[in-house]
């Protein structure tokens, strides 16, 4: 008796190709979640400060870049304040490099907590921090720059009195980055020279 051989449809190779590219596809895809949110987590890291729970130095440039783009393009005020930690390294030869790190978190919890949302805080150096801040012209800036170095002087850290001296810039059209830190780099140590002599 003669066998005969089974046919096989056409298009099954074609059907299993198919399925194939499918589970391929499906793979790729969760290869690029994967790697988009190890890419975000990366792109965090590198904007963020090693001890504090703010932005770095990298990050608050961009910020400030922002900000300049913002007032060219819609002309709304920004502020770009830089505040410095008084005494920094008195507290770390006195008490230690702890209790200097912890005046620094105290800082940076306090700048990041009285700020909005679409604020900015971020350390940019040892003991200096920099914030952007939306919407502010040069009267609520100085009283926002009042207000925090106020409320941190208020709360001492492990009876250590902590203070801050910050100056402030608005950003006017045409500034550079540069332009905008030095300005307010100026009025920090404006503010810390005649702080020193009130005291």
């Amino acid at each position: 008796m003669q066998t005969m051989a089974k046919a096989v449809p056409e298009n099954d190779d074609a059907g299993s190709e198919l399925v194939a590219l499918r589970d391929d596809n499906a793979a790729l895809r969760r290869e690029l979640r994967t790697l988009r949110l190890q890419i975000g987590e990366l792109e965090r890291l590198a904007d963020s400060d090693t001890l504090t729970p703010l932005l770095n130095r990298r990050a608050f440039l961009r910020e400030v870049e922002r900000g300049i783009a913002r007032v060219a393009r819609h002309g709304t005020p920004v502020a770009v304040m830089i505040a410095d930690l008084d005494g920094l390294k008195a507290i770390n030869d006195g008490a230690g490099h702890q209790a200097g790190d912890a005046a620094l978190l105290h800082v940076g919890y306090a700048l990041k907590a009285q700020v909005r949302a679409l604020d900015v805080v971020a350390r940019i150096g040892g003991d200096e921090f920099g914030l952007v801040l939306e919407d502010l012209d040069a009267e609520a800036a100085e009283a926002k720059a009042h207000g925090l170095a106020a409320s941190i002087a208020a709360e001492p850290v492990d009876g250590q009195a902590v203070s801050i001296s910050i100056g402030y810039t608005l950003v006017q059209p045409g500034d550079s980055i540069d332009s905008i830190i030095a300005r307010a780099d100026a009025a920090m140590y404006t503010r810390k020279r005649a702080q020193r002599s009130e005291r």
